[in-house]
């Protein structure tokens, strides 16, 4: 399933930050350009919502989520603006495939989205581990 196909839920201030990253220039950010055109679809088509409002079972960002693969592993990861992204704890940037098809994405939902040699990888949210709004934290 496109991360694109199904209807993807933001808050404002997610949204609002998301969008500045990608349309004022910053030195050092470099969000290839295809990412950067669905990242822009993604924040057009997206329902957006109050910050204290997100339902909890939505992924926003600083989530951390445990994805579950159809052969029945699993591995959890926490997606986080293209600066604070590292593979050593995990963080993974918003701007890349899978970043892309977790945001706005709900629990229980299959994703779908391309490695780097072009393969095609599947998951499901089976976990929100931590969303920071439904814990309080809104870091405005």
């Amino acid at each position: 399933m496109n991360h694109l196909a199904t209807e993807r839920q933001l808050s404002w201030l997610d949204h609002v930050r998301l969008f500045n990253l990608l349309t004022v220039p910053r030195a050092g950010l470099n969000v290839p350009a295809e990412a950067a055109e669905q990242a822009l679809d993604l924040l057009d088509m997206a329902e957006l919502v109050d910050p204290e409002a997100i339902a909890p079972n939505v992924v926003t960002m600083r989530s951390r989520v445990r994805l579950q693969r159809p052969r029945g592993d699993s591995f959890e990861v926490t997606l986080v603006y293209p600066a604070q992204a590292d593979a050593a704890d995990s963080s993974l940037s918003v701007f890349s495939p899978l970043g892309l098809s977790l945001l706005g994405a709900r629990l229980d939902e299959e994703l779908q989205w391309q490695g780097p040699a072009g393969e095609t990888h599947t998951a499901r949210v089976a976990e929100i581990v931590y969303q920071p709004e439904s814990s309080g934290d809104f870091n405005r």
